[in-house]
């Protein structure tokens, strides 16, 4: 076995050095009120301005958005995603042509929306380029999308006495506003298919919702089988709520946790994205669904961002000058004590290869019987322990960095799809330790008033592995400064820019950034959203 993780290591290591992804297994309107999100989406059709010289020069191609970005998506199915090996998000509608031009990893050229066509919902800009040359095909995909959620009524197929009537027309559903980057590994088919249908998936976590989201009340702790009633089976009388209680039960029966709202929408998100990993694994063979994928996505819903984040992509709002994180990565370091503690519950996942203790480095052989550092599950510090003949495994999580990997594997922790991921050259499944929930943020656009320059941005990690959290504020202030407040396309052009000096320029050496350190030769994509919504500035 030993052997066996040298040999991965000695792979992984190795692919380190041409900008490979850690993840990747080397051996495969906004608005100020929150009844916005209430009314139907109304997206600009207006053309833009025409993209700068200089943007053009940097090798920019545009191509033209979806138009169906602006219609309401009550008619699809989860059921619905394309088979094949090679895709881009449908909003860029690219042509043959230009599909290969997007496809090419040496010329590299920037992707996005042609601004002369209907633009993204909330003048949302967006950028993507290649990689230079680590995986087949660009692995990034995307998605934004203005999603109606319809009311489940139940009294549609549990029909109640008669002159129950149906809920009125105006109180039949609500709109979200909905952003994915998925960042794929080991093949793109999880991240197509991730991108075509987890927005379905959070519609239908949302449907149960949609008269409690909007009722200021507290949330119910039961649902009835029907609105506002309770259908009951035949010769069973209804539950009488307002009987007495007997007086040594009141204290249980008023012990209730306070339920906000935003748990429910958070809760909602969470099971859509158990819901699209389950749907992943019994239906990647005939999708050709292969590999997985990080998962960062954004749901704009009366009046709040929810930012749910699952791999190691990452969103910042830029508001006022100031950078406020909205996620976090989960790697095998960040996530160090959840994954050694399943392996001490369940050891049999380790195949008997791994063990989960922590060691600053390898223990050779001549080392058993002397003490060294080590660390558990349980702690935070280092500590000494006698090392035995066990603690000659390979550690569950080794290396530091981005150089860190699970399993001498995989180095993201969280994220969909990997359902048939091993470690290399065993029978030691990798799927247990990784997990799909995401861990959501809330950023509530009520709370503040937003200028035009208030963004939230998200990229993949190949915008991050190079560029800080202050150089993107930075990079997106000065672009947005150029333009005026009410040009809706400023917010492509921030992401053209973010893109492509993340890229840098090709030379003699590959591809460099300003400062001649080695550009990112990941696959690059990125949102800018505003925070203020489309049309809200004079």
């Amino acid at each position: 076995m030993l052997g066996r993780v040298r040999s991965a290591m000695a792979q992984l290591v190795g692919g380190l050095g041409g900008g490979g992804s850690p993840r990747s297994p080397q051996h495969a309107s906004p608005a100020a009120s929150a009844s916005a999100a209430s009314s139907p989406p109304v997206l600009s059709e207006a053309a833009g301005p025409s993209i700068s010289s200089a943007a053009a020069a940097a090798a920019t191609t545009t191509t033209s958005s979806s138009s169906s970005s602006s219609a309401t998506t009550t008619s699809s199915s989860c059921r619905e995603a394309p088979r094949g090996s090679f895709s881009r998000p449908a909003f860029l509608q690219l042509t043959p042509e230009e599909l290969l031009l997007a496809d090419d990893h040496t010329g590299r050229a920037v992707q996005s929306p042609r601004e002369s066509r209907r633009r993204l919902p909330w003048s949302t800009g967006y950028a993507e380029v290649i990689n230079a040359g680590k995986s087949q095909h660009n692995e990034d995909q995307a998605c934004c999308e203005a999603v109606f959620v319809e009311k489940r009524d139940s009294l549609r197929n549990n029909p109640g006495p008669k002159g129950i009537s149906g809920e009125s027309e105006g109180s039949k559903g609500l709109y979200f506003y909905y952003w994915g980057l998925f960042d794929g590994h080991a093949g793109s088919g999880a991240a197509i298919m991730a991108s075509k249908l987890l927005h379905f998936h959070i519609r239908d976590q949302l449907r149960d919702l949609v008269d409690i989201l909007q009722d200021s009340s507290p949330p119910p702790i039961c649902l009835h089988k029907g609105p506002r009633t309770v259908l009951t089976e035949p010769n069973k009388a209804p539950l009488a709520e307002d009987a007495e209680v007997p007086n040594n039960a009141l204290p249980r029966f008023h012990m209730e946790k306070v339920v906000s709202h935003e748990s429910l929408v958070v809760g909602a998100i969470e099971n859509a994205f158990k819901q699209m990993d389950n749907q992943i694994e019994q239906e990647r063979v005939t999708r050709q669904a292969t590999g997985g994928c990080c998962a960062l996505t954004v749901v704009y819903l009366l009046g709040k961002f929810y930012v749910a984040n699952a791999g190691d992509s990452r969103a910042i709002v830029i508001r006022n000058g100031e950078i406020i994180p909205m996620s976090r990565e989960f790697t095998p370091e960040t996530e160090r004590q959840r994954l050694q503690f399943l392996g001490y519950l369940r050891p049999e996942l380790l195949g008997n290869e791994f063990t989960f203790f922590e060691f600053p480095r390898r223990i050779q052989q001549k080392e058993v019987g002397k003490k060294m550092l080590y660390r558990d599950q349980n702690m935070n510090g280092w500590a000494y322990k006698r090392i035995e003949e066990d603690d000659l495994k390979f550690p569950l999580i080794y290396g530091e960095g981005k150089k860190a990997r699970m399993m001498a594997t995989i180095g993201v922790t969280r994220g969909l799809g990997d359902h048939d991921l091993k470690v290399y050259n065993s029978n030691i499944h990798i799927k247990p330790f990784l997990s799909c929930i995401p861990e959501v943020h809330i950023y509530d656009l009520t709370q503040y008033e937003h200028c035009p320059d208030d963004v939230l941005v998200l990229g993949t990690d190949g915008l991050w592995d190079v560029t800080s959290d202050q150089e993107v504020a930075t990079v997106v202030i000065d672009v947005l400064m150029g333009f005026e407040p009410n040009d809706p396309c400023r917010y492509t052009m921030a992401a053209q820019e973010l893109v492509m000096r993340s890229r840098g320029v090709l030379k003699d050496r590959g591809w460099r950034l300003a400062n001649d350190k080695l550009g990112s030769g990941d696959d690059i994509s990125v949102f800018v959203i505003p925070l203020g919504g489309p049309g809200n500035y004079s």
